[in-house]
């Protein structure tokens, strides 16, 4: 079994830490792992992206081919479709559907609606609401990661709630304790 997974996000929102989570809970549970990020000026606001390779079998390298990507994992939906060359005709997009306007010409938020709503496979969410909603304004990336969950079939959800006790737990219980019920939130969120 295996799972190729595109993260994208802008800087500062959290998908470094989501991938840092699921290698963590995919360490712990004997699979192998091949990780690539790239940055880009993420400290202004820029690009963030990261693969992610999971499998009880070998994996040789560390980038996903084009047309190779099960999920598509992104804080906002604009990058989720800057990757869109990259997810597999049966992969899942799953995204915040807040935007998050850095550039000037960011596409006007009805087009990039629309370009999503004729793909066959996305849940979208929007993420900062829900965090907020379960008291957590700084948790989105959680709950995007509980979106995600679900379609992580390589993973448990408990292997992925102790992945984010681990990596959390040096913040104190209160953090532990916020950001799994940002996660649970999430995963309940989703329909299908």
């Amino acid at each position: 079994m295996k799972i190729d997974i595109i993260l994208c996000g802008v800087g500062g929102q959290g998908i470094l830490s989501i991938a840092t989570i699921i290698g963590e809970a995919a360490t712990k549970a004997g699979l192998n792992l091949k990780q690539a990020e790239v940055h880009g000026m993420s400290q202004r606001g820029g690009d963030v992206q990261s693969h992610l390779r999971l499998s009880d079998e070998v994996i040789y390298s560390d980038l996903i081919a084009q047309g190779g990507a099960d999920m598509i994992i992104s804080m906002e939906p604009m990058e989720s479709l800057r990757y869109l060359p990259y997810l597999a005709m049966d992969g899942k997009i799953v995204t915040g559907s807040e935007p998050f306007v850095n550039i000037p010409n960011y596409p006007e938020m009805a087009s990039v609606q629309q370009e999503l709503a004729a793909l066959p496979a996305v849940d979208i969410m929007d993420i900062d609401a829900v965090a907020k909603s379960v008291g957590n304004p700084r948790g989105a990336n959680m709950v995007l990661l509980g979106m995600a969950a679900r379609h992580i079939q390589i993973l448990s959800v408990q292997e992925l709630k102790d992945a984010i006790r681990t990596i959390f737990s040096r913040k104190g219980e209160a953090v532990v304790e916020a950001n799994l019920k940002a996660f649970q939130a999430g995963f309940d969120g989703v329909d299908n």
